[in-house]
């Protein structure tokens, strides 16, 4: 039940998530992430290499935080870089087992314009 839980969690963020192994395969993108990189083929992209998908300098940088992830199970998150167009903050997040085994990591995105919406209305979703 829990693990039905945590899905519904990823699926239900407005944010995009991609979930990546530790040799940078895409094992999972949430609706959002399907929906925000579309045009470089979506879910299709599960699978794939994250790697391919940056150039080289990010590729380095990605490297880079994975094996600082490596390196101390204290290690679980890094700040990327802030988009100004769409007023977030990025960071890459080290995804461990139970034990504290490096398995994967994302990407996580932190918006910082305030919520437009009333609050409680139940006339609109908001996804």
């Amino acid at each position: 039940m829990l693990e039905k839980m945590f899905k519904s969690v990823l699926e239900q963020d407005r944010a995009a998530i991609v979930l990546c192994d530790l040799s940078h395969t895409i094992v999972y993108m949430n609706p959002a992430a399907q929906t925000n990189y579309s045009k470089y083929g979506g879910a299709a992209l599960i699978g794939k290499s994250l790697l391919n998908c940056h150039n080289a300098q990010s590729v380095e940088k990605i490297r880079q935080v994975v094996e600082w992830f490596s390196a101390s199970v204290n290690h679980n998150m890094i700040y990327t870089f802030h988009n100004e167009k769409q007023n977030k903050d990025v960071y890459m997040v080290a995804l461990r087992a139970e034990d504290g085994q490096l398995i994967g990591y994302y990407e996580k995105h932190e918006y910082r314009t305030p919520e437009t919406a009333e609050v409680y209305d139940f006339t609109h979703s908001l996804y």
